[in-house]
This record gives C-alpha cells, structure tokens and sequence, in this order.
C-alpha cells in the first residue's frame, strides 16, 4: 500500500494573483501529474518542483486521500492487511476527477481525509481554493485517461526496484512498527505486481521520466524553468488592461445610485475633505453605510405576510425569503460591517482580504473566510471604492466559485467610477449593484478616482500615513 500522506501543501504568502481574463471568465490553473511506483520519491520530487517554483498559491494533491470507502467485509481485510490498497480500483476515480476539475477552473473542494488506522474517511475535509499551480501526485496518478486529460505536465518518477523496496521498509519499520517479514509479504503479494501490470505501464503517458527521483535535480531544475516560463506566458496587467480597453462614460441602467439629496451631498463633503478629524469621518461613513444597505434592502426578494398587530387589526406585510449575510472587501470594506449590523440584526460577516502588489499595481487575494452557508443566502458584497473594478471582479468570482448564484450577489459601494461599474456588469451582468455616488474620473496613470475620496480604510482606521 502505498505511504499514507494525506499532505496539502499551500504557499500562500505573496497573496493569490488574479485567476481571470478581463471579460470575467476563468484563467485555469496549471496542473502537473507526478506518477511513480510506491517509494519512487513521487512526493520529494514534488515538493521540490512546489519550493523551485517560488510562485504563490501551490498546492500539492495527494491521490492517497481519495481511497474508497471501504464496505464491512472490505474493512476486516484491510485490518489483516489482505485487502489490495496498490490495485486501480481501490480508488474513487468520480470524487478525484470532480476535485481535480474543480481546482483548475479556480473553485473551491473540500478534500476529504484518509485515516489509515481505520481504513476509512474522517467526518472532517481539509478545505482549498484557488490555485494558480496544482501538483497532483499518486501511483495511479497517469492511470485515468480523463484525470491526463486535465493535465499540462505528465512526470513518471522512475527509481529502481531495490531502492523503492528499501525505503518501503525503512518506512514501514520506523513510521509503523510494522515487522519486515509482513512487509515483505504485502509487497510480494499486491506491491509488485500491481507495480509491474498498473503502474510501470502509465509511463508511455508521460511528458517526462525523472530517474533516480530527488536525486536528478537536472532534470527537476529543467522542469521548473519550463513551468515558470509557461506561467509567465499567462500573465497579463489586469488593473491597466481593464481601463484601457473600457472606454463606457454611462452609469449601466441596473445600478442603482442613491438619490443625489442635499443629505448625501453633506456627508461626501465632510469624508471627501482632508480636514476632516477621524472621528467625523468613521461617524458619517458608518451613517451613510446604513443608507446604503437600507437600499440594498429593498432589492431583496420577499413575499407577502400577515401579522397581528397589538390592537388585534391584521397588517398585510412582506417577509424576506432567502437567508441574507455580508462579506466585505478588506481593509476598506471592513468600515460598512457596524453600519451592516446596526441595520439586521445578528447577521453573519465573511471576509476577503484582497490589496493591490505594490510591484505590478494587481489585486491579490490573501485571505478568505466566508459562512458556511452562504451559497444558500443572499450576499451583500461590501467595498469602499470601484476604481477600475478589478478588486471587484476578483471578490464576485470568489463568491461564484464558492456557488453562490450571481443574481443573488449585491455589491455596496460608498463611491466608484463609470469605468468600474460597466467592467463589473459585463463581466457578471446579474449582479445588483448600490453606490452613493459616482465621480466622472479614473486616473489612467494613476488608477485614482477624481475628485476621490482618499483613501477610505486608512482614513477610517487612522492608519493613514
């Protein structure tokens, strides 16, 4: 049987880089297929292939955590250690091509959890999304024609026999207590020759052989290089392709823009001066984000009810129909989350933290935190300013790629652009949109919006410099 990993490995600390084209639709990931016998170095290879890459957001699938679930009778084997974990169908190939497939389109899995002990899943997955690099790595990980199918590099690690047999029993040994007479009999029995009549044969499918495994750091530098330079070929300046090819001065029709009243008028002449001391600022940014989701509110599907009121008279009222949650755009979008409570009560707050790469001016997805929920709800998506729209599409594709239906998505904004808004409706047309202004200018040296309001998160935190 195969070692028993259950490994995902992220880094994840430069921040995720947008995994879209500018008209919205899906940048996939790339994938790497690493196949090799048990104790070939699949897992070391590829370790080395994710720390030589120096890219952000790699992960690292092992095919171990996609065994079947085992039946009773299947269960008392694999105890006695006589049930074939080495042959192809002890895997869930369906729940595999499902992840695999879900990964490199940028959604969101739950990857289940093997325990080995038990022979059997956990009740507990291990969470991933967004990849911009996916290295899937098993015995049988060339085996399924539709898995190859998803992959843009095949690798078979190819280590001699005696090399793989001695570190199956170093391994078995120290990591499991096991004795070297059962070692030897399982290998003899369901290693080998599933090695020689499942595994050995895939590697016609592959792209690359890498003999001696982690010891051919030739042949893993050169796959590296050629990886990065596919990357490289993918990138593209979203923020500054996105104003340059939009060239829309209307407000789209759907988006609504709140009435232009001497009320709102005060309020951005108090956050737009740079006078203002912070407290007047948190204070009537917090009164106009009520006003905002007051708006949004009424977008919201409802039916109508009946209650009875105190004096014993029916009222014909309405009710909301779909559950309702926030999500806001951090740091900036943070300052409408007081305002979004004080207006519902005990509403549930998910968070993306998404800021600018200072180096390339692209948005970059750090962190996400959303309700476990949410698909089922309808989601007010909350962000200080719409620029270029670009932090927008990123937060939207989120929440699609966490299946959440793009009519029932709401963005909330205290000010954005012309440009911003039609790049966000044409990328995602059903999503509802409510500004409280909108300024006529965008910067295209500089991405501002002109007159602006500064910059709102710093200004509402007292982090301005």
């Amino acid at each position: 049987m195969e070692a028993p990993k259950n490994k995902v490995f992220q880094i994840c600390s430069s921040g995720r880089s947008p995994w879209f084209r500018p008209d919205g639709s899906t940048a996939k990931a790339y994938m790497i297929g690493v196949a090799g016998g048990s104790g070939s170095g699949k897992t070391s290879v590829s370790e080395r292939i994710l720390k030589n890459l120096n890219v952000p957001w790699v992960v690292i699938i092992s095919m171990d955590s996609f065994y079947n679930v085992l039946s009773p009778e299947q269960s008392v084997l694999a105890h006695k250690n006589m049930f074939d974990f080495d042959h192809p169908s002890a895997y869930d190939y369906d729940l595999l091509y499902d992840c695999l497939c879900k990964l490199k389109n940028g959604k969101s899995i739950e990857l289940p959890k093997y325990n080995f002990s038990k022979h059997n899943r956990e009740d507990t997955t291990t969470s991933i999304y967004g990849a911009n690099v996916i290295i899937f790595e098993g015995i049988f990980a060339l085996y399924s024609e539709k898995i190859r199918n998803l992959m843009d590099l095949k690798i078979f690690v190819d280590t001699d026999a005696d090399i793989r047999l001695a570190r199956r029993l170093q391994r078995d040994i120290v990591e499991r207590g096991r004795d070297v007479q059962g070692i030897l009999d399982q290998y003899t029995r369901y290693v080998k020759p599933s090695y020689d009549d499942h595994v050995q044969p895939t590697v016609k499918y592959a792209d690359v052989i890498i003999p001696r495994g982690l010891e051919n750091t030739v042949a893993i530098d050169l796959i590296t290089k050629h990886v990065q330079r596919q990357l490289n070929e993918k990138e593209f300046n979203l923020r500054f392709d996105l104003i340059r090819k939009a060239d829309d001065k209307h407000i789209p029709e759907d988006v609504v823009v709140l009435p232009g009243s001497n009320q709102i008028r005060g309020i951005h002449t108090i956050l737009r001066d740079k006078t203002t001391p912070r407290d007047e600022f948190v204070f009537y940014a917090e009164r106009l984000s009520k006003l905002i989701v007051e708006c949004a509110l009424g977008l919201l599907p409802c039916t109508k009810t009946q209650v009875e009121t105190p004096v014993g008279v029916m009222y014909d009222g309405v009710a909301l129909t779909s559950k309702l949650c926030g999500v806001s755009v951090l740091r900036a979008g943070g300052t409408f989350e007081e305002g979004l409570r004080k207006v519902c009560l005990d509403v549930k707050i998910g968070k993306l933290l998404i800021q600018t790469d200072p180096a390339t001016a692209e948005p970059q997805l750090h962190y996400c935190k959303l309700p476990t929920d949410i698909k089922k709800s309808h989601v007010l998506l909350m962000d200080a300013t719409i620029g270029t729209g670009a932090a927008g599409l990123m937060a939207i594709r989120v929440l699609l790629d966490h299946e959440v239906p793009e009519e029932n998505i709401i963005f909330l904004t205290y000010l954005s652009t012309p440009v911003g808004l039609n790049v966000i409706k044409k990328a995602f047309p059903k999503v509802k949109m409510v500004t409280s202004m909108v300024d006529p200018v965008l910067s295209k040296e500089k991405l501002w919006i002109e007159p602006g309001i500064g910059n709102f998160g710093d200004r509402y935190f007292g982090t301005e410099f």
